[in-house]
């Protein structure tokens, strides 16, 4: 019944994605308009498609049905319910089809979004893109990747169960589909850049269209690495968050262009500049997803040759050469109309900042993907298997993240068109006492060496600046200063500082030791004293664990263990964790208790590192602010307009009109329609 349901569900998304695609290219085709409003029905088909078949592998996952194959491989009685939900995203084919049905809701909600204008060429060629993602993914579902596939269990056939490290910590059910909201959220504003640039309306109005569109995404993604590096640290047992491996990568890469548009399509709204630029950005961004699916669904991280036996790997391939081949091929065909109105009066303004800004996540990225993929090439080129290490991470892009800090500290102050010397003394001399100010308290508190101090410093200065725009808009606007795409990025921009106190404190100055104790017996470290209690066997279901007994200096006991899953055999170390604002002490049982009572611990002492969780949860309402209009806004949809933006007309506000900074209000009145400024990240 669940494999029947599935796969029924699976080809009628692929028909209705397939149908539904012929109608609009054929529409478009013939300058049919009226038969783009058909795309409401196709939509609604495609997510119909998407839900049943995940209800279906829900529906198998929580009755054990086992004559599915994917839950024959990843299933098993002994699951615990939210895990039990959760082990549809825990490989390959289940992954996919989380994609699926994020991505047919996506569509539903943008064609309902534009209903009224669903006769428009430019949407119509967006839906148009939309559905050939969604065929090409269906069509993984139906064909390499179908997750219901038949299987004749035997009696009593219990199937393994989804990996145990994915069955330890309750981030598992969350993280995954954050990551896939961000993940699958940028094909909105691409399929808009596609549009754009198929039909020659390269003006700013799919940007107005499509801007809360990114924004969620990216909000989205954000929340996902978050949430995955909190599931790194509190699951993996290392004391680390963030190791630079392709998996963290492939979603790191996507973040950084995507941070890089939301800043310079500020600049193509207000001046009508970086039109190539943003194009590029966002459709750099939709690719790094592809390229990231690839990488952590196909096997090639693990082996080239892992990659090469499957089908997956290589039509995930394919895919992103055709996205990254179609969005170069069309930016150059309509090289002479990107040309941009606007010019660079100086490069101390705005505009100029937001320009170093692209330039500073580009090098960025590049260098994570240099670093990513390069052992991938080389293995394939020549059969040697070499590995970057977090070492070559962390030294390029240290310089390039101070850089980004000290663009935070300056670029919201910054006019547009130009800025006096005296005019940046007035602005600047609040954050940068601030910065001064932290630089003085990290050295008074012990805070040593070059990198760390340079961090707080500049952390200071960004933090100082964003909290003076903040203050400004708050006095003018009340609480209402803290709502708008500016004044929230503001928000967002603190919890960037927070993050980045919290990285250099926590990888700096931490303090960790392996002690072998016997219960009773007591070791100190960075100040705190830690009592081993003893261990004890505990049976559950799923597994067997040694939970050993520590107390800390407050008198709270915490409880890391062992643990053997029944299904994998595995050994398998969770930690306990006592977070506070000022350090966390990281427990974990090395080894299990001997014939004595002899157990081997590790602690470790890591200062600030509970900041980074307060930081991605600022950045989160910022985002969360970013989204609600601000006082000054008009409301404009500009896709509601057939007619395009002439390539040469000049969107920036006339002299006298409209050239105002945005000091503290989020930005002055520009011409008609003047879409908010965006400053997030």
């Amino acid at each position: 019944m669940n494999r029947v349901l599935g796969n029924a569900g699976i080809a009628l998304g692929v028909a209705s994605a397939a149908l539904g695609l012929l109608t609009m290219v054929v529409a478009l085709a013939q300058k049919r308009h009226e038969r783009l409003r058909l795309a409401r029905s196709y939509s609604l088909l495609v997510l119909l498609g998407a839900v049943v078949a995940v209800v279906a592998m829900q529906r198998a996952l929580i009755t054990r049905d086992f004559t599915v194959q994917y839950v024959a491989e990843h299933g098993s009685s002994r699951t615990p319910p939210l895990f039990n939900v959760a082990t549809m995203w825990a490989a390959l084919e289940g992954s996919i089809l989380l994609w699926v049905v994020v991505l047919a809701g996506y569509l539903a909600v943008t064609v309902h979004r534009f209903r009224d204008r669903l006769g428009d060429r430019l949407l119509g060629v967006a839906i148009a893109v939309q559905l050939a993602v969604c065929l090409f993914f269906f069509g993984l579902l139906l064909g390499p990747a179908n997750p219901f596939g038949a299987f004749d269990p035997p009696i009593g056939f219990d199937g393994p169960g989804p990996n145990p490290l994915l069955q330890n910590h309750p981030l598992m059910a969350f993280h995954p589909p954050m990551l896939y909201l961000g993940y699958v959220g940028f094909t909105v504003p691409f399929s808009f850049a596609i549009a754009a640039l198929v039909t020659g309306r390269l003006g700013e109005g799919w940007l107005v269209a499509t801007r809360r569109w990114t924004l969620i995404a990216w909000g989205f993604l954000t929340v996902g690495i978050i949430a995955g590096a909190w599931w790194s640290y509190e699951v993996l047992g290392w004391a680390g968050y963030w190791a630079w491996d392709p998996v963290e990568n492939a979603s790191f890469l996507p973040w950084l262009c995507g941070t890089a548009y939301l800043h310079s399509v500020m600049v193509q709204e207000r001046r009508g500049m970086l039109r190539v630029w943003n194009l590029s950005l966002l459709c750099a961004t939709f690719s790094l997803t592809i390229l990231g699916t690839f990488l952590t669904r196909s096997g090639v991280i693990e082996s080239v040759h892992a990659f090469s036996e499957g089908s997956v790997g290589p039509l995930l391939l394919a895919f992103f050469g055709l996205v990254v081949v179609t969005a170069v091929g069309l930016i150059g065909w309509r090289g002479d109309l990107l040309r941009s109105p606007g010019r660079l009066d100086s490069p101390l303004s705005r505009e100029g900042a937001f320009l170093v800004n692209n330039l500073a996540f580009a090098a960025f990225a590049f260098v994570v993907l240099l670093g990513t993929v390069f052992p991938l090439v080389l293995e394939a080129l020549s059969d040697r298997r070499v590995s970057v290490g977090a070492q070559y991470f962390d030294r390029m892009t240290m310089p390039i993240a101070l850089a980004l800090l000290f663009l935070m500290a300056i670029a919201p102050v910054l006019p547009w068109r130009k800025a006096s010397a005296e005019l940046l003394r007035t602005r600047l001399l609040v954050p940068a006492w601030v910065g001064a100010g932290a630089l003085v308290f990290a050295v008074a508190v012990g805070a040593r060496g070059l990198a760390p101090l340079l961090c707080f410093t500049l952390a200071g200065f960004a933090g100082g600046s964003a909290l003076r725009q903040v203050v400004l808009a708050t006095r003018r606007q009340g609480w209402r200063g803290l709502v708008g795409r500016a004044n929230g990025g503001m928000v967002v921009h603190l919890g960037v500082v927070l993050l980045a106190v919290g990285y250099a404190a926590s990888g700096s100055y931490v303090k960790d030791g392996e002690f072998s104790v016997a219960p009773g017996d007591s070791v100190s470290l960075g100040g705190h004293s830690v009592t081993f209690l003893g261990a004890e066997t505990v049976e559950l279901p799923e597994k067997q664990s040694v939970v050993a007994s520590i107390r800390l200096d407050d008198g709270s006991v915490y409880s890391p263990s062992l643990d053997r899953f029944r299904q994998a055999g595995r050994l398998i170390g969770t930690p306990s964790v006592k977070p506070s604002l000022v350090d966390d002490i990281y427990l974990t049982l090395v080894e299990p208790p001997d014939a004595a009572g002899r157990a081997v611990i590790r602690v470790v002492i890591e200062p600030l590192v509970s900041w980074l969780w307060v930081g991605g949860a600022v950045m989160a309402l910022g985002t969360l602010l970013a989204l609600f209009p601000g006082r000054r806004r008009r409301p404009t949809d500009a896709v509601s307009a057939p007619v395009p933006v002439a390539a040469g007309s000049r969107r920036s506000p006339p002299p006298g009109r409209g050239a105002g900074d945005g000091e503290g209000d989020g930005g002055g009145r520009g011409s008609e329609p003047e879409p908010e400024p965006v400053e997030v990240g």
